[in-house]
C-alpha cells in the first residue's frame, strides 16, 4: 500500500465524522436552507483566506531535502491565490454583504483548524499542512459539485452563487491527483505520521466547523 492510500485508510473514521455533520446530510437530501448555505460560505472565507498564508509558511520553513515539495508549493500557491474573493462573490450573488463577512469573525472550530494548522507548521513540522490538504481538497471532490447542483435547485439561486464549490468540485480533482504524487513521494516516517496526524485534527475540527452552522428548520424538511 503506497502512503497516499493508507493515509486514507488511517483517516477513515475521522472522514466519517465529518460527512455524517447534520447539515451535510441536509444538503445532500435538498433540505438546505439559505441561512445555511451563506453560513457555510462565511465559514469558507474565513478559512480560504489562509490558505496561500499557510502554503507560504509551510515552503519557507521546508528543510532542503524536500525542495521537491517547495517548488510544487509554489505552483500550488498561484492556483490558490484569490480564491477568498470567489467566496465573497457567493455571499453577494445569495444576497448578503460581503463587507460585512470580510469584518466578521470565524466560528471556533475554523478559527482553531487554521491556528492548529499554523501551529503545526511552525512548532513541528511543516509537512503536516498536507493533512490539511488531504481535508479540505478530498471533501470537495467528494462533495462539493453534487452538493452546489441539488442547493441550487433547492434554493433557485444563479449560477454565480457556486463559484466556489462549482470550481472547487472540478479544480480539485486536479489537485488531488498531484497530492497523490507528492504524498506518495514521502518516504520520511516522521513526515508520515505528521500528515496523518494533522489529518486526523482536521478532519474533526473541519466536522464541528459543519455541526456549528445552523440547520434548516423543520418547516423546510419535507
Amino acid at each position: 500500500m503506497n502512503f497516499y492510500e493508507s493515509l486514507l485508510e488511517q483517516t477513515r473514521s475521522e472522514r466519517e465524522y465529518l460527512i455524517s455533520a447534520p447539515i451535510i446530510q441536509q444538503a445532500m437530501a435538498g433540505t438546505v436552507s439559505l441561512d445555511s448555505y451563506v453560513a457555510f460560505l462565511r465559514e469558507a472565507y474565513h478559512h480560504v483566506k489562509h490558505t496561500v498564508p499557510l502554503l507560504m509558511a509551510c515552503g519557507a520553513r521546508l528543510p532542503e531535502r524536500l525542495e521537491w515539495l517547495r517548488e510544487a508549493i509554489a505552483e500550488y500557491i498561484e492556483e490558490e491565490y484569490g480564491h477568498q474573493e470567489w467566496v465573497l462573490n457567493d455571499i453577494r450573488a445569495c444576497g448578503g454583504n460581503p463587507d460585512v463577512v470580510r469584518g466578521s469573525l470565524p466560528k471556533l472550530a475554523t478559527e482553531l483548524m487554521v491556528s492548529y494548522v499554523y501551529d503545526r507548521i511552525a512548532r513541528h513540522n511543516p509537512v503536516s499542512f498536507f493533512g490539511m490538504v488531504t481535508v479540505l481538497e478530498g471533501t470537495s471532490i467528494a462533495l462539493a459539485t453534487q452538493v452546489a447542483g441539488i442547493i441550487q435547485d433547492k434554493l433557485q439561486l444563479p449560477a454565480t452563487a457556486f463559484s466556489y464549490l462549482s470550481s472547487h468540485g472540478s479544480l480539485d480533482l486536479e489537485h488531488i491527483e498531484l497530492l497523490k504524487r507528492l504524498m506518495d513521494r514521502l518516504d520520511n516516517a516522521d513526515d508520515q505520521a505528521a500528515v496523518v496526524h494533522s489529518a486526523k485534527v482536521v478532519y474533526r475540527l473541519y466536522g464541528d466547523m459543519f455541526r456549528s452552522l445552523p440547520l434548516a428548520s423543520a418547516e423546510c424538511l419535507p
